[in-house]
């Protein structure tokens, strides 16, 4: 993954009229595909907790059901360009043959607003951006097995073997790698709002820290 800093990344300080208002967190959650970050997030959503999770940009075409600006913002391959030009992209990336990447304004506006930020990324995108905005939280969601990931993956039915292969072979590198991380929570099968919660009590341990 490349990273792509353009201009200051840093949030805003924090208000010093209010000393007792916690900071906002950029939480950076990553792992292999098929692990469940997107289903941790919808149960952390569902436990009440408040956080904008950050919409990335691809080249992709949707999938099914997904919904432009709200799954993701779906560009073109010139549109994208125009981004990395603008400086407009936290971090990019090629994922299984198209280009993604995080909207540097929107991970900004909303931590100057006061909520919390989630980004979802790969460990190479997680690296760049805990070199740009050191303050952030890193993450890493793991399977609670290979086996287990393969399963999920498979299970998809929506993937060739060949592209299921290469998920595979990226899944291995990631996970090695997820000693990079602050955090690693395991998602293991029927056993979500574990997941959840252990994220929420990173969180919770995470804002109580007085100094980041």
């Amino acid at each position: 993954m490349t990273g792509a800093p353009a201009g200051d990344a840093t949030p805003p300080a924090p208000d010093q009229g209010e000393p007792d208002r916690a900071r906002p967190l950029l939480v950076v959650l990553s792992g292999p595909s098929g692990v469940g970050k997107d289903a941790v997030l919808d149960e952390l959503a569902h436990r009440g907790l408040r956080f904008h999770r950050v919409i990335t940009c691809t080249t992709r075409p949707p999938r099914e059901a997904e919904r432009d600006g709200v799954d993701y913002h779906f560009v073109t391959e010139a549109q994208f360009d125009a981004l990395i030009a603008a400086g407009g992209l936290l971090e990019h990336a090629v994922v299984y043959g198209h280009r993604s990447g995080v909207p540097r304004q929107q991970v900004l506006d909303e931590l100057a607003a006061g909520r919390d930020v989630v980004v979802r990324t790969d460990v190479q995108g997680a690296a760049s951006i805990r070199r740009l905005m050191p303050g952030a939280v890193l993450i890493f969601l793991a399977p609670a097995s290979f086996a287990d990931l393969e399963a999920r993956i498979r299970g998809r039915g929506s993937d060739e073997e060949a592209q299921i292969e290469r998920r595979l072979a990226a899944a291995r590198g990631e996970m090695a790698r997820q000693g990079e991380f602050e955090y690693v929570v395991v998602n293991a099968p029927g056993r979500l709002e574990d997941a959840a919660a252990g994220i929420e009590a990173i969180l919770e341990a995470e804002r109580a820290r007085e100094v980041r």
